[in-house]
């Protein structure tokens, strides 16, 4: 069973930066596409970039592109996301998903059935 922990949010001025992790315990994340959603108070989960399995492709919501970058460390069972420029709308709740098996990700949270429990992100000054 695949179990998914996040870490390394917390508070942070505008413009700063800061790396998030996502480690699975119980199960390679190999085989897995793996996604990051955000979702700020009152407002709906959503996808902010995700990792393919095959080739390590990535996608990246338009709100991000050039400030976010994921990645993965094979060795250390871990995903990536790391933020730079953070700004006072990047502020949320940020979760980590996987989907085994997926060769490629998608940055909208129907598909993913492996969910971590969150880590809290605040930009501001």
């Amino acid at each position: 069973q695949v179990q998914l922990v996040e870490s390394g949010g917390g508070l942070v001025q505008p413009g700063g930066s800061l790396r998030l992790s996502c480690e699975s315990s119980g199960s390679t994340l190999d085989y897995s596409a793996v996604g990051w959603f955000r979702q700020a108070p009152g407002k709906e989960r959503e996808g902010v970039s995700c990792i393919s399995s095959i080739d390590s492709n990535t996608a990246y919501a338009d709100s991000v592109k050039g400030r976010f970058t994921v990645s993965r460390d094979i060795a250390k069972n871990t995903v990536y996301l790391t933020m730079n420029s953070l700004q006072p709308e990047d502020t949320g709740v940020y979760y980590c998903a996987s989907l085994s098996y997926a060769l490629y990700c998608a940055i909208v949270p129907g598909p993913y059935d492996n969910w971590g429990q969150g880590t809290q992100v605040t930009v501001s000054s």
